[in-house]
């Protein structure tokens, strides 16, 4: 094995409880999406969550805004997701259109704490 140390892949949050724990931190809200996240004070892995509420679409739209995200976080943003830190992605409508580059960049920019550049 080599010397570096081996980046954890996130796990999922799948209790209610957890989902609501993660209301209590910080917020950040963006476009596409609304990004929750919460300290948990340990080393474990990063876990994330996504929620889409029955508001965003029919039945066939949310799972594909689940889709997207998931995809987004297991391909481009794991890497920047910080041990001990719970995320929950709350969908917008906007995930649907937007093309997958924005969505994951926006997505990435969000988990680094790091503000969209102005345009206009």
């Amino acid at each position: 094995m080599s010397g570096r140390a081996q980046k954890q892949h996130p796990g999922r949050l799948t209790k209610r409880a957890e989902f609501l724990a993660v209301q209590r931190g910080q917020k950040l809200r963006g476009r596409l999406f609304l990004l929750e996240l919460l300290r948990r004070g340990d080393d474990g892995p990063p876990r994330f969550g996504i929620t889409v509420t029955k508001k965003a679409g029919n039945a066939v739209e949310r799972n594909r805004m689940r889709r997207r995200l998931r995809e987004a976080i297991r391909v481009h943003v794991a890497d920047d997701m910080a041990p001990g830190t719970d995320y929950v992605i709350v969908a917008r409508r906007d995930v649907l259109n937007a093309p997958f580059g924005a969505l994951r960049e926006e997505l990435s920019r969000r988990i680094r704490g790091k503000k969209p550049a102005r345009t206009g």
